[in-house]
């Protein structure tokens, strides 16, 4: 996991608020409409807690397991997002574990999170995660099965759909994807619902987020630029 002791996460993290801040007033948004999403994913409890203790409210982890390990170890208050692919055995443990998962990508997750989300007594949050370049081995889901998710989702009373979201393919500019991630929020418009808002467009990353905020993000994803090169 990645050694806290050689890079200045709060230097790191401060540095990219003023990057998004400034992203966002160049395109006459507001930067606190805008969230950033720590993704910790191999770093330690230590530079978990460095980020908060920074100022970040919000971590996102790929892996439900390494997030259960890391929240066990980190006290401090935040914001816990699953960034990454979600299996359906881990729904039960994604649901306790998380205010937001970003990665709903098919109508039997959406079940089996509400199935759990009921048992818990609870609401999940959650954003639909869309395949936009059309890769077959990818995850997401495709943009021909959006309508009749929502549909489902609109007959689930434990599950919340909140937004969309992305990742481009890493050859082709990002651009492109993140304008027709917005575009499909706005068409989808009509299928809100009581627990369906469309409000959230989680795009960006550490390579990309300018773009993504000029075109609408308001979930940007970055680790590189916080915790510095991953390491296995």
């Amino acid at each position: 996991m990645t050694d806290v002791a050689d890079i200045d996460i709060a230097a790191n993290y401060a540095r990219v608020s003023e990057q998004v801040a400034r992203a966002a007033l160049g395109c006459g948004r507001r930067p606190e409409d805008i969230t950033i999403v720590c993704a910790a994913k191999t770093t330690g409890p230590q530079a978990v807690r460095a980020a908060l203790a920074a100022g970040a409210t919000t971590i996102g982890e790929n892996y439900v397991q390494e997030a259960q390990a890391k929240r066990a170890a980190v006290a401090t208050a935040g914001e816990w997002h699953l960034i990454g692919h979600l299996q359906r055995n881990k729904a039960k443990a994604a649901v306790s574990l998380f205010s937001l998962i970003h990665s709903l990508d098919s109508i039997g997750l959406a079940r089996e999170l509400d199935r759990q989300a009921k048992k818990q007594g609870r609401t999940v949050r959650s954003l639909v995660e869309l395949r936009l370049g059309g890769e077959a081995t990818k995850t997401g889901l495709a943009v021909d099965d959006l309508g009749p998710l929502l549909e489902t989702v609109q007959t689930l009373s434990h599950l919340r759909v909140e937004g969309l979201m992305t990742i481009p393919p890493p050859s082709q500019p990002a651009r492109h994807y993140f304008r027709r991630l917005a575009r499909l929020r706005h068409e989808y418009a009509a299928m809100q619902a009581a627990n369906i808002s469309l409000r959230e467009l989680s795009m960006g990353m550490t390579n990309d987020y300018a773009p993504a905020i000029e075109e609408g993000a308001t979930l940007v994803r970055i680790g590189r630029a916080i915790f510095g090169q991953r390491r296995s």
